[in-house]
């Protein structure tokens, strides 16, 4: 079969496949409804970037191709390695995030250099020592081709795994083509501005914690404004999304990390990573990670839960304890980073001197020290909200010049 034809073929199955999917009539990850979307408020699905098919075949015919994927990655339910492969590209290598290849690690687990079982290819982890692509991983590649679902938030890794990428082929004359994905938080840009002070791979960008781009937008933006290496700029290539508009509420094809099974736990994700710094458990170990808050001292007993080792939380903060707190499995999650809670739990602690109990990680993820001052000096969230204004407004005007979509 010619690959024109192939393309073809492969096009009816997805439109086929698409119209069919029940995951375009549902509410996203999984089975269980939430409020934070009603179905009058649902649109239909616009497919990711990579259904385009006959848009970036081109690109990569005759090339040698090295791929940037995981589990997330598929056209009409079949990875988008295999389907490339039948469609004849030289696929040399396979580069993995956090979370592995197929998406089942938890959060800050070793990703090993592997072979995949079904096709032979190499699988390079991309987390860990090794998170930026070498000169000689690149040795045999043309063209490196990114596509994983991203969730919009500044500590998510994969825009840091997507920085280094775009960095590694820009030093060594390698093209990126950027397979653009919905994000479900790109509907507000909120948080404070990342502080070079700050700077780790939960945090590279001088950009808000939402920063309300898509992946493909925020490669444009890393590379327009120089935050490569020096400054270098790699030859960028983004694959955008016909139809696709910000604040576009659609259910996402699957879930992003074990950590986020839901639409319910991305969209209170932003609000609710912060307390990895804490001593208090946002449901990891649980079925329900980031829509629960719990700790031993809580005063209302009304909910409570108990984590416990999980495939996807080997050694959940809290392990074993009955802890006590906040049910947000059913809330309508804000469009804004939620303090109220944050705030609430520090002024319950026993012993507030230790409530940020991983300080220097939490100024991390906050990108400051001054949101974790700001708590311990008592001052409301109003206050400290009004500390993000100015640095917003200017984001706002800086990002607006590499928006692919309304």
């Amino acid at each position: 079969m010619s690959i024109k034809k192939g393309i073809y073929l492969l096009l009816f199955i997805v439109i086929s496949a698409s119209i069919n999917n029940p995951l375009t009539a549902t509410n996203g990850i999984g089975n269980r409804p939430t409020t934070s979307c009603p179905k009058s408020e649902f649109h239909k699905t616009v497919l990711p970037a990579d259904y385009q098919i006959s848009e970036y075949l081109p690109r990569l015919t005759g090339k040698r191709v090295g791929l940037v994927i995981h589990h997330s990655s598929v056209v009409s339910n079949r990875l988008l390695a295999d389907t490339l492969l039948s469609l004849g590209v030289d696929i040399k290598a396979i580069f993995v995030p956090e979370h592995g290849f197929r998406g089942e690690e938890e959060a800050g687990a070793k990703i090993v250099d592997q072979k995949d079982p079904k096709t032979g290819l190499p699988i390079i982890s991309l987390y860990g020592k090794n998170k930026k692509p070498t000169a000689l991983q690149l040795s045999d590649i043309d063209v490196m081709v990114y596509d994983l679902q991203d969730v919009g938030v500044r500590f998510y890794t994969y825009i840091s795994t997507m920085h280094y990428v775009m960095e590694a082929c820009a030093e060594n004359n390698k093209e990126v083509i950027i397979l653009d994905r919905p994000n479900p938080n790109d509907h507000y840009t909120d948080g404070p501005i990342l502080e070079s002070a700050h700077r780790s791979f939960v945090g590279m960008h001088p950009i808000p914690i939402v920063y309300g781009m898509t992946c493909g937008e925020l490669a444009q933006m890393i590379n327009g404004e120089r935050w490569l290496n020096a400054g270098v700029t790699c030859n960028l290539t983004v694959i955008a999304m016909p139809g696709y508009r910000h604040g576009l509420k659609q259910p996402l094809v699957v879930k992003p990390s074990p950590n986020l099974p839901n639409l319910q736990s991305i969209l209170l994700y932003p609000s609710l990573c912060l307390f990895e710094g804490t001593e208090v458990s946002i449901g990891r170990g649980t079925d329900y990670p980031f829509q629960i808050i719990g700790a031993p001292y809580y005063p209302d007993k009304d909910f409570s839960f108990t984590p416990k080792p999980m495939p996807s939380a080997k050694t959940p903060p809290l392990s074993g304890k009955k802890v006590y707190g906040i049910n947000l499995t059913t809330i309508n999650p804000p469009a804004m980073i939620d303090l109220s809670w944050l705030i609430a739990f520090y002024n319950q602690s026993n012993l507030q001197e230790k409530f940020f109990n991983n300080p220097e990680f939490f100024d991390k993820l906050a990108g400051t020290s001054s949101l974790r001052e700001s708590i311990i000096n008592g001052e409301t969230e109003k206050q400290i909200r009004e500390k993000w204004a100015i640095g917003l407004k200017q984001f706002d005007s800086q990002r607006k010049q590499y928006l692919l979509y309304p």
